[in-house]
């Protein structure tokens, strides 16, 4: 299993509705910034770069909202590697703000081809670069 990757990230004004709290959708945002650091972070910062036609996308994700988070918290957006297929991995996300949960989430990646987007198995040293304790 790979280590806990953190990322901050503060609340603006653009994040919110009229009363200040975070739209729900705008987590989802967090979470796929905090995933893309932890990917840059494991070497995949530019797909371009992979020497291989593979990407990866979103398969599918389960998010639960726990409390609101609002205009000027400072949040932090965590991302860990918790399972994986051959041609997918798991990452369990949260939301918090200090110690309290905000949201949770489990998004499902899965590695395509890039012409066709049909899953492709991915290679073993890219899991092993996915789950290492960076």
């Amino acid at each position: 299993m790979s280590t806990i990757f953190e990322l901050p990230v503060r609340v603006y004004i653009e994040d919110t509705d009229a009363q200040g709290i975070v739209y729900y959708v705008n987590y989802l945002k967090y979470m796929e910034r905090a995933r893309s650091e932890w990917l840059r972070d494991h070497g995949f910062a530019n797909p371009a770069f992979w020497g291989d036609d593979s990407i990866f996308v979103v398969h599918s994700l389960n998010v639960r909202y726990h409390r609101p988070a609002r205009l000027y918290d400072d949040l932090i957006v965590t991302a860990l590697a918790v399972a994986h297929g051959r041609a997918w991995f798991e990452v369990e996300q949260t939301v918090r703000r200090g110690e309290e949960l905000l949201c949770a989430g489990l998004v499902k990646v899965a590695c395509a081809d890039r012409h066709t987007m049909k899953p492709v198995r991915m290679p073993g040293e890219m899991l092993a670069r996915i789950f290492a304790n960076a």
